[in-house]
């Protein structure tokens, strides 16, 4: 898999895309960083993502809805659900709905890069 993986990153809170991105970048990821679901959705019709990282509670369209959106067209690629208000609910509702996986804010971004790499590694056993 020589291609870069491209990852997208959807959180209301500019701040998680600025830390993220460039992290991300770092190792070799080409990111996109969207503030809110809407523009999120829009560019997922222009292009693929392998792995989409979004928040769960924003305003206009939510993680949830991304994460439908996302198995129903692109079902190869990966969604981890980010979140400030972690509940076992909620995390059961995303990894049934066929979330990658699940991780609470605050979070290292050490530690979103290993769930990136696990997702990464199942992506490219697919291939």
């Amino acid at each position: 898999m020589n291609d870069k993986l491209r990852i997208m990153v959807v959180d209301d809170e500019a701040i998680v895309g600025k830390r993220l991105k460039p992290s991300l970048e770092r190792e070799g990821y080409e990111v996109e960083t969207f503030g809110d679901g809407t523009s999120a959705l829009e560019r997922m019709a222009q292009k693929e993502f392998d792995i989409i990282v979004t928040d769960v509670r924003m305003d206009d369209v939510d993680g949830m809805q991304i994460l439908e959106h996302v198995r129903a067209h692109s079902p190869r690629s990966k969604v981890i659900i980010i979140t400030g208000y972690a509940t076992v609910e909620l995390a059961r509702e995303a990894l049934v709905k066929g979330a990658f996986d699940f991780i609470a804010k605050p979070f290292k971004p050490g530690d979103l890069r290993a769930i990136i790499e696990k997702a990464a590694v199942e992506l490219a056993q697919k291939e």
